[in-house]
């Protein structure tokens, strides 16, 4: 079998496959609630926890118990991590030792709100079963492809060679979607725009199946609105805040954690709460959230030179039809014409048969690519 390991700052999602890889996961949950009040779900019940989970040792150690109880432990094969940031080092998935670990570690920077929770959880395994083989695979390795004008940033060449460039990130749901999008389409788009919608987002050009240009840059906070992180904003901004008086700690926290669809309606940063909700500020941060979106799919609609096929994927790119219908509305001039009904109900496909470019609503599996890499790198 095989373990797949999604590190967040107080919580762990995981799905436990079986071998040989035919599909969906066996098992998957979540430890939430880490350093606080912690919570276990498996396949959609709730577990009761005895005792606190003080960190992300004492949430692999009762993972790693259930997995006994249930006389999965020892027909474990591997174990597989989501991690944020490769740099421009870790391109492909690789098999975890001590200098990778420590080479990942010094990323941390790069990445801080997740990076040091993914290097947690590999740790706390190698703890616990040290012979036991751990894949590392990265979100922003499929961005790898993009090409210079879209990477570098307009500052001198040392920043640069000091790594400051643009990453990008979300890039195992880019590669899920890429994968499943031609037995639904009946052929691989060749210009596809992907909009992975999330508490965290992102939209990528993809051409032929490689990255081109993407919305997420250096780091997690560029690109379109999200929950509660501002998406792109004029530096001038930032030079202001400082300049009266804001700390570093202060304008980090508002960047990350109070600004979006948080931020803008001053109600939620849940987008079916603001859907739901009759208040202008949230008919207003749903009106900019959906306007940054299609920002994005001009210019990446550019970069691409036309477009064949739109994607939403993500939390919100699966469930918001009125989301993914506004955005649609507005992509009318990419010959993308809107089916309501398909809509209403998820789709796959979004559009009427006739239209030049077309649309679809595709679950994202993350966890399932990991799984795949894992079984081809251990040759499983």
């Amino acid at each position: 079998m095989l373990l797949v390991l999604n590190a967040g700052s107080s919580s762990i999602k995981f799905a436990l496959y079986r071998l040989p890889l035919s599909g969906k996961a066996s098992h998957e949950g979540q430890i939430a609630g880490i350093g606080r009040e912690p919570r276990l779900s498996i396949d959609g019940k709730q577990r009761a926890v005895a005792g606190a989970i003080a960190d992300h040792a004492a949430a692999i150690a009762l993972l790693l118990d259930w997995l006994e109880g249930q006389g999965h432990a020892n027909k474990l094969a591997g174990v597989g991590h989501r991690v944020v940031h490769g740099g421009s080092q870790f391109t492909q998935p690789v098999r975890v030792d001590d200098k990778a670990i420590e080479a990942l570690s010094a990323l941390s920077p790069l990445a801080p709100h997740h990076q040091p929770h993914n290097i947690a959880a590999i740790r706390a395994v190698a703890a616990r079963l040290p012979k036991l083989p751990q894949i590392a695979c990265f979100d922003t390795a499929f961005h790898a492809t993009i090409p210079e004008e879209a990477r570098r940033l307009p500052l001198p060449a040392e920043y640069d060679a000091r790594g400051v460039r643009r990453y990008g990130f979300h890039g195992l749901s880019y590669e899920s979607i890429v994968a499943s999008l031609p037995a639904l389409a009946g052929a691989s788009p060749s210009r596809l725009i992907v909009a992975h919608l999330g508490n965290g987002a992102s939209i990528t050009a993809i051409k032929d199946g490689r990255s081109i240009a993407t919305s997420m840059g250096f780091s997690t906070l560029d690109g379109l609105i999200m929950g509660t992180r501002s998406g792109s904003i004029d530096p001038g901004v930032l030079l202001h805040l400082m300049r009266e008086g804001r700390s570093l700690a202060e304008i980090e926290d508002l960047l990350y954690n109070r600004s979006g669809l948080l931020g803008l309606s001053a109600i939620s940063a849940d987008m079916k709460t603001l859907l739901d909700s009759a208040s202008a500020e949230a008919a207003m941060a749903v009106s900019l959230y959906c306007y940054r979106i299609n920002r994005e799919i001009g210019s990446l609609a550019a970069a691409l030179g036309g477009l064949d096929a739109l994607v939403f994927t993500g939390g919100v790119g699966e469930n918001a039809a009125p989301v993914r219908a506004q955005v649609c509305r507005n992509a009318g001039w990419l010959g993308i014409a809107l089916d309501e009904k398909a809509n209403d109900v998820g789709g796959p496909c979004l559009t009427l048969a006739e239209c030049p470019t077309s649309a679809w609503a595709i679950p994202t599996d993350e966890q399932g690519v990991i799984a795949r890499h894992m079984a081809r790198l251990l040759g499983l």
